[in-house]
């Protein structure tokens, strides 16, 4: 019983957890992309990420366009959440270290995860409804065009045939299995649990 209680709560943690680095770096993305500020969607992003960056964002300004609040309020979200599970576990806490690298695992596999879900998402809005206005699809063409776009302009005209999205999503992989290949196995830790959603 208590084992099976143990393992609901760490299941509960990592969902939610998971899931606030998930909305906390599609904060970072909207933000890097320059998407629409007044979106529905955008504003309830920023309504629930807001109470934990923006009082960082006095001493952290952006460089660039990149929100180092953010960023730093999702690798702590991440950290916590995976000391919380060993916690709950009952296997004490593993070396600063390992939690530091585990923590830069799951927010660069999470930043990959909102690129591949929303490529997906344009591929589908292409064929399906590509003059849609819904806030949903003007996001998720806001949020790959700047991917998209620089291949598009290396890759030789194919007659209407846009093939960026293929070689996007390869690199998406091979970049996904150079960061599990290196700071995911220096942590220490099982992917199940470093990994994004």
């Amino acid at each position: 019983m208590g084992q099976s209680v143990g393992n609901a709560g760490v299941f509960l943690v990592m969902t939610l957890i998971n899931l606030y680095l998930f909305i906390m770096m599609l904060r970072f993305i909207l933000q890097f992309s320059q998407a629409d500020f007044y979106n529905p969607i955008s504003q309830a992003i920023a309504k629930a990420t807001s109470p934990l960056v923006n009082p960082l964002q006095k001493a952290l300004k952006p460089v660039k366009g990149i929100s180092i609040a953010t960023l730093v309020v999702a690798f702590f979200v991440k950290l916590i959440g995976i000391a919380l599970v060993f916690l709950i576990a009952g296997e004490g806490l593993p070396p600063v270290m390992n939690l530091i690298l585990g923590s830069l695992t799951g927010i660069i596999t999470t930043l990959l995860d909102i690129y591949f879900y929303a490529l997906i998402g344009s591929i589908i809005l292409s064929w399906a409804a590509p003059q849609s206005s819904h806030p949903g699809a003007m996001l998720i063409y806001q949020i790959t065009e700047p991917v998209m776009t620089p291949v598009r302009n290396i890759l030789p005209s194919m007659g209407g045939l846009d093939l960026s999205p293929i070689f996007v999503f390869i690199g998406i992989n091979v970049i996904e299995i150079m960061v599990m290949g290196t700071l995911g196995q220096a942590s220490g830790m099982p992917r199940y649990l470093i990994a994004g959603l």
